[in-house]
């Protein structure tokens, strides 16, 4: 292998790459990025067996060839380099290689091609491409809701799957935590018609998400029922998925909430915030009071004191007064996005619906907490 490449565009494939490989590994070559040299590109491969991310970069190649050497090594000193430098890679055997910018030197120890895992293999069932805009939408709106609880693994990712609503196929996204829920729909994708019902592990989502940051085509989505792969501008993700039974998040989303609250969401996400200041870190409860025109929000700490602050809202039915987790409620009128939020709510036991407006694509659920 020999080949010269911009610094530039070496560290952009590095970084992605490096994040996917687990610092601490058992098996040596898992803890190196693999590194393919042909036609003018230079493919650097990061996996934790679980996903694979592969990222091409425009190099001048002289001699082709691929092999393996230490994702942190390679990251720190390319990182290190000035912004418009030249490196020069060249390995003549596959022992080592040599890293060369200006007056700087590296060699580093590698490892054989061919002891580095492939998990692309296998077919994929379904194959369909969306707006970059639609699918980085689905994971925002729900990514916050996935449950970081490792018993609870089958809601440890995303839950996609193909639904119908309000007449028309959707693709739909689903997160839960137990505590909140938050379920999108966009328009289900030509091609994507009888896809498998699918969970997106956690790592998997948020690499996806911080590869469609600046995309700007279309993506290609590909599924089977164990893998999904995701091309982003040439970058390519695949990963495992969840083995397991997403539950009957349907039964969870209330049907009767008829007591119904708009306001402006910033509004109250920030009177929300200033009240739960006075609250414990341990419940970090507050108490929503829904009356004629009006929600006053309040917190009571037998430690620190107490605090309230009253916010204007259509509001028409019989008085009622719920508690909410201060961060959750602030993150999903953060989430929620819009200018105003329209609450659904029951009674002060029952989980309320929030949303932006009556059949909004995003809809969260969230459970209340005893003030």
């Amino acid at each position: 292998m020999k080949l010269t490449i911009a610094r530039a565009a070496l560290l952009k494939a590095l970084e992605p790459a490096q994040r996917i490989v687990e610092r601490r590994n058992t098996i040596p070559v898992l803890s190196n990025l693999r590194l393919v040299a042909s036609d003018d590109t230079l493919t650097v491969t990061g996996t934790d067996l679980d996903i694979e991310l592969r990222i091409p970069a425009p190099a001048e190649v002289a001699t082709p060839g691929a092999l393996t050497v230490s994702a942190a090594r390679i990251y720190e000193i390319v990182r290190k380099l000035p912004d418009e430098a030249k490196v020069s890679i060249e390995a003549k055997d596959e022992t080592s290689l040599s890293l060369t910018s200006g007056r700087s030197r590296f060699t580093l120890q590698t490892l054989p091609d061919s002891d580095f895992p492939d998990i692309t293999t296998g077919e994929m069932s379904h194959r369909f491409d969306m707006p970059a805009a639609a699918l980085a939408g689905l994971i925002a709106a729900t990514q916050f809701a996935i449950s970081t609880e490792e018993t609870l693994y089958y809601l440890n990712g995303i839950f996609l799957h193909q639904r119908e609503h309000d007449g028309a196929q959707t693709l739909t996204a689903v997160a839960t935590d137990g505590h909140r829920l938050a379920r999108i729909h966009c328009p289900l994708p030509a091609d994507a018609a009888g896809m498998p019902n699918v969970i997106v592990p956690r790592k998997a989502v948020a690499e996806i998400a911080r590869l469609l940051d600046k995309a700007k085509q279309d993506v290609t989505v590909e599924l089977s029922v164990t893998k999904i792969r995701v091309t982003i501008e040439g970058m390519v993700l695949t990963s495992k998925l969840i083995d397991g039974t997403y539950p009957d998040y349907q039964r969870v989303i209330p049907m009767g909430n008829y007591k119904r609250a708009t306001a402006e969401a910033k509004t109250l996400a920030d009177a929300a915030d200033r009240v739960a200041t006075i609250s414990g870190e341990r419940g970090r409860a507050v108490k929503l009071a829904f009356g004629d025109g009006r929600v006053v929000l309040s917190v009571t700490n037998p430690d620190s004191g107490s605090a309230t602050e009253e916010v204007d809202c259509e509001y028409e039915a019989s008085p009622i007064e719920i508690g909410f987790n201060a961060r959750y409620l602030s993150e999903v009128l953060g989430v929620l996005g819009g200018d105003t939020v329209l609450i659904r709510l029951a009674d002060p036991g029952s989980p309320t619906i929030l949303q932006t407006r009556e059949g909004a694509d995003l809809l969260i659920v969230l459970m209340p907490m005893r003030v």
